[in-house]
């Protein structure tokens, strides 16, 4: 039986532990129903979600983003002061960010090498590392 775009953003949300309200599942199903993993901005989802029809503000897409990495579905990634990007792949990966299209995509995991990090500071621990590589075209 096939699945419905909708059903895999319904199934996404409880996987989650969130209420599936009418705003969420939009999103959500813009986000994984068609299975495969996105970076997007909340300006990319805010007006994904406009030219699907739904009547969203901006400040809802930023909130349920915010609700989705909270919940352990997906990741903020920040490439700069300004600019977050949310990752809806969960494994640790590295990323590439293309300077000239300010898109965030995945880099290969199996090349990347981290030989030695800094130990963190007394009295925490480190939660996750994000690697970013700037790329432009030559």
């Amino acid at each position: 039986m096939m699945i419905s775009a909708q059903e895999r953003g319904q199934d996404w949300l409880a996987k989650g532990g969130l209420r599936p309200t009418r705003q969420r599942v939009s999103l959500a199903t813009l986000l994984v129903g068609d299975g495969k993993d996105r970076h997007v901005t909340a300006e990319g989802l805010f007006a994904a979600a406009h030219a699907a029809g739904e009547k969203v503000s901006l400040a809802t897409v930023y909130n349920t983003l915010k609700a989705f990495c909270d919940a352990g579905l997906m990741h903020e990634i920040t490439v700069d002061g300004t600019r977050s990007y949310f990752d809806t792949r969960m494994d640790d990966h590295p990323h590439y960010f293309w300077e000239e299209e300010n898109m965030l995509s995945d880099a290969p995991a199996e090349e990347l090498e981290l030989t030695r990090i800094p130990s963190p500071p007394e009295g925490t621990e480190i939660s996750r590392i994000d690697v970013v590589i700037r790329v432009r075209k030559i």
